[in-house]
C-alpha cells in the first residue's frame, strides 16, 4: 500500500509563512480597542461613523468568506493569497495615514476584502501542502492556535503601539508580514486549483451576502441593544436569503458551494461545521461575559483586562497538540472532540461559580473553555478538510469560517440576551434609568454620584451582573454537554477519503481519502 507523500522543510517553513497574514488578519478583529480616543480626537467622528470604523471590517469579512473561497478554488489559492496581501498591505497604509473618517471606513472595508481572501486561502493551501494526515493534522492544530491567539494578542499590541507612537501605527505593523508574503509564498507555496471548476456563479455573490450580513449584523446588535422589531428582522430578511442562496446551489448548473460537499462522505463534512459552529457560540458567547466581568465589574482598565486575558493563552497553547497525538495514538476522534465539549462545559461551569470579586476563578474558566474550544477546533477543522474532495479545499475552508462567525454571532446574541435579561430583573427599580440598561450604564451613572450612593449602585449592578453571568454560563453549559453527546454520536464511526496514489503524484489536485481511527 503506498504510503502519502510526507512534508518536507520547505512545506513546514510554508506553512511558517502562511501564518503570517493569519495572525494579522485574526489580529485585526480587536487591534482597535485602545486606540479610540486619539481615532476621535484625530479625526472627529460622529457616533454611526465610528461603529462602522469598528464594525465595517468584520461584516465585509464575513460576507465575502464563502465567495472568495469558491474564488480561490477557481482560479488558483495562492494567486488569491497574493491577491489578499497586496489588498491588505495596501488598506494597511492608508489606514495609518487615513485623514477623515469616511477615509479610514473605506481602508477598513478594503481590510475586510483582504482578509477574506487570505483566512480561505491559508486553510485551503494547508490542506494542499500536507498529505500526510498526521503532519496535516499537526500543522491544522497550529493554524488554530495561531488564529486564536492573533485575536487576543491584537488589543494587547494595540495598548503598546498607541501607548509609544500615534493611532496609525497599528496598522503599519502589517505592511512587512505581507511584503515577506508576497516575496516568499511564489518560491515556497505550489499553485493549487479545482482542475475543473465550471463557471463561477455571479448571482451566488450578491445572495450569500444578503444572507450572511443581515443575520450576523442582527445578532451582533441583540444583546447590546436588546431584542428589537428591526434586528429581528434582520435576522428573517437573512434567513430568506439564506434560503434563496440553498435553492441557488442546488439548481445552478454550476454552484458557488456544491451540494456535493454535504452527501457520502460530506455528511461528515456537514457535522464538523455544524459542531465547530456550536463551539464557536460557546467561545464568543463566554467572552462576552468575560471582557465585561475584567473591566466592569472588577474595575481594570482596558489594557490591564487584555493583559490578564491573554493569560489562558498558555493552556491553548498545548491543547491542539494534545489532541492530535492522542487521535494519531488510536483514540477515537468522537471521544476526542467530546471530551473537549466537556471541557468547554466545565469552563462554564467554573464562571458560574464566581463572585464580584473572582479574578482567578475566570480566568481559570476561561482556559479552560478555551483549550476545549481548540481542542474542538482542531480536530472538527482537520476532519472537515480531510472529508471534503482537495480541488474543493477552499470552499470546504470558506464554510467552516463562515460557521464559526455564524456561531460568534449566535453565541452573542443567545447568552448575551440571557445575562442582560437576568441583570435587567435583578437591578434595583430604584437605580437610574442607564443603570438598568447594562453594566457599562451603571458604571458610568456612578461616575456621577456621591461615593456612597455611587458604591451602593457599583454594587447592586455588578451584582446582577454576575447572576446574569452564571445563568448563561450554566446554559452554555448544557449546550455544549448536549454537543459532546452529539459529536460522540454522529463522529464515531464517520469515514473521510483516503489519498489515491494518483493523487499523490499531482500537487494540485491531491484527492486526500482516509478511514477515520
Amino acid at each position: 500500500m503506498q504510503t502519502n507523500p510526507r512534508a518536507t522543510r520547505k512545506e513546514w517553513t510554508a506553512l511558517a509563512v502562511l501564518m503570517l497574514p493569519l495572525l494579522l488578519v485574526s489580529m485585526d478583529v480587536s487591534v482597535l480597542y485602545f486606540a479610540v480616543p486619539e481615532i476621535n480626537a484625530d479625526l472627529r467622528p460622529s457616533g454611526t461613523q465610528q461603529l462602522w470604523i469598528f464594525d465595517i471590517y468584520a461584516f465585509v469579512l464575513a460576507g465575502l468568506l464563502m465567495t472568495m473561497g469558491s474564488l480561490g478554488d477557481r482560479i488558483g489559492r495562492r494567486k488569491l493569497l497574493m491577491f489578499g496581501a497586496a489588498a491588505f498591505g495596501t488598506a494597511s497604509l492608508v489606514a495609518a495615514y487615513a485623514d477623515s473618517a469616511e477615509t479610514l471606513i473605506a481602508a477598513r472595508a478594503v481590510l475586510g476584502i483582504g482578509g477574506a481572501t487570505l483566512m480561505p486561502s491559508t486553510l485551503a493551501l494547508v490542506r494542499t501542502l500536507f498529505r500526510d494526515p498526521a503532519q496535516r493534522a499537526k500543522a491544522i492544530g497550529m493554524w488554530q492556535g495561531v488564529m486564536v491567539a492573533g485575536i487576543a494578542l491584537g488589543s494587547v499590541l494595540c495598548g503598546v503601539l498607541v501607548a509609544h507612537f500615534w493611532w496609525g501605527s497599528v496598522f503599519l505593523v502589517n505592511l512587512p508580514a505581507m511584503v515577506l508574503l508576497l516575496v516568499l509564498a511564489p518560491v515556497l507555496i505550489p499553485e493549487s486549483k479545482d482542475p475543473k471548476p465550471g463557471r463561477f456563479d455571479l448571482l451566488s455573490v450578491p445572495l450569500s451576502m444578503a444572507a450572511v450580513l443581515p443575520v450576523v449584523w442582527g445578532l451582533k446588535e441583540m444583546p447590546v441593544e436588546g431584542v428589537r422589531v428591526s434586528y429581528v428582522a434582520s435576522v428573517a430578511v437573512g434567513l430568506v436569503f439564506a434560503a434563496l442562496f440553498v435553492h441557488r446551489q442546488r439548481t445552478a448548473r454550476s454552484p458557488m458551494i456544491s451540494p456535493d460537499l454535504f452527501r457520502g462522505h460530506g455528511r461528515t463534512f456537514g457535522s464538523a461545521v455544524s459542531l465547530n459552529l456550536i463551539s464557536s457560540l460557546a467561545m464568543m458567547g463566554s467572552a462576552y461575559f468575560t471582557t465585561q466581568y475584567l473591566q466592569s465589574v472588577l474595575g481594570n482598565s482596558a489594557m490591564e483586562a487584555a493583559l490578564w486575558a491573554l493569560l489562558p493563552s498558555v493552556l491553548i497553547g498545548a491543547a491542539a497538540p494534545v489532541a492530535t497525538a492522542l487521535v494519531q495514538r488510536g483514540m477515537n476522534r468522537a471521544h476526542v472532540v467530546a471530551t473537549g465539549f466537556v471541557l468547554s462545559a466545565a469552563g462554564f461551569g467554573l464562571l458560574a461559580l464566581t463572585g464580584t470579586d473572582s479574578l482567578w476563578l475566570v480566568l481559570a474558566g476561561a482556559g479552560v473553555l478555551a483549550c476545549g474550544a481548540v481542542i474542538i477546533g482542531s480536530q472538527l477543522t482537520d476532519l472537515a478538510l480531510g472529508a471534503a474532495p482537495a480541488e474543493k479545499a477552499g470552499t470546504a475552508s470558506s464554510l467552516l469560517e463562515t460557521g464559526q462567525e455564524f456561531g460568534g454571532a449566535m453565541g452573542m446574541a443567545l447568552l448575551g440576551s440571557i445575562g442582560n435579561a437576568v441583570y435587567q430583573s435583578r437591578i434595583p427599580d430604584a437605580a437610574p434609568a442607564e443603570a438598568h440598561e447594562t453594566l457599562g450604564g451603571a458604571v458610568a451613572v456612578a461616575q456621577q454620584l456621591p461615593a456612597h450612593a455611587a458604591d451602593a449602585l457599583l454594587t447592586a449592578s455588578r451584582t446582577a451582573f454576575t447572576d446574569g453571568m452564571h445563568v448563561a454560563a450554566l446554559t452554555g453549559m448544557v449546550v455544549l454537554l448536549a454537543a459532546a453527546a452529539l459529536a460522540s454520536a454522529t463522529l464515531r464511526r464517520v469515514r473521510v477519503r483516503e489519498e489515491s496514489p494518483e493523487a499523490a503524484e499531482a500537487p494540485e489536485t491531491p484527492d486526500a481519502e482516509r478511514a477515520l481511527a
